[in-house]
């Protein structure tokens, strides 16, 4: 199994800093970076071969690409999203379907979180797709939200929903099993050629939607932010520092 982290985002809110870097490479904790954390932990659960996917100042990955390598114990392939100032992550996510087959823990590039949460996915291996859930936290518009059908597997992802409705946030972190990966791609094609804007969560939706199984991990308590302005970048050096 691999580690994968979607690094291709410009992050245009947290300007200055993403004038020069990408997201994933805004610091958190005096020079650790989101990234450092994303890497740090892949490594912690035994995840030393990771796919990092890039687009917006991807050169800013491949000068660190080593200094990361050397601090984590890591091995990093890149892949590079060619429409990443462009488009949204359903297309990001496809650029590396051909590493799907492996089996990967998949992370998102923009988000602050303890090990805690890759160890709960790896400890409920089984299903085809297993996504983290936060079933704690007190929901709003923003949020990538979730609802469950009679057998706890997903029915609906989506931030268009009434937060009153929904079981949980789904935290950007997806345990992919190797025998889903064709379907996973195809159904990633669809989203992205229907509309480019959409999510890779939209491509779950539609796996779903063509009668695939999603299943969900509660993560309970967990202090983690998903980093999209410098209100979330304050969170994140909040609570990174306790990792």
């Amino acid at each position: 199994m691999l580690g994968m982290v979607l690094a291709a985002g410009a992050g245009r809110r947290l300007r200055p800093y993403t004038d020069t870097l990408p997201k994933a490479l805004v610091p958190v904790d005096g020079d650790t970076t989101i990234m450092d954390i994303s890497l740090r932990n892949l490594a912690a659960v035994g995840l030393t071969d990771v796919v990092v996917v890039v687009g917006y100042r991807s050169e800013a990955v491949e000068e660190r690409r080593e200094t990361l390598e050397r601090r984590h114990g890591v091995k990093i392939t890149t892949v590079f999203n060619d429409r990443a100032e462009e488009w949204n992550n359903a297309y990001s996510l496809w650029t590396a379907r051909d590493y799907f087959a492996e089996g990967v823990l998949l992370v998102n590039g923009d988000t602050v979180h303890p090990v805690g949460v890759e160890k709960t996915l790896l400890g409920n291996r089984g299903p085809e797709i297993l996504l983290a859930v936060d079933n704690v936290k007190t929901l709003a518009d923003e949020e990538m939200k979730v609802t469950l059908d009679e057998s706890g597997h997903l029915r609906r992802i989506t931030k268009l929903m009434d937060p009153a409705t929904a079981a949980g946030e789904y935290i950007g972190a997806t345990l992919i099993e190797g025998g889903v990966a064709g379907r996973l791609a195809d159904a990633l094609k669809a989203t992205w050629e229907r509309d480019p804007q959409l999510y890779y969560e939209d491509g779950y939706q539609e796996l779903v939607d063509r009668g695939g199984r999603i299943a969900v991990a509660p993560i309970g308590e967990v202090d983690w932010v998903e980093v999209d302005n410098h209100d979330d970048l304050a969170r994140a050096r909040e609570i990174a520092c306790r990792y």
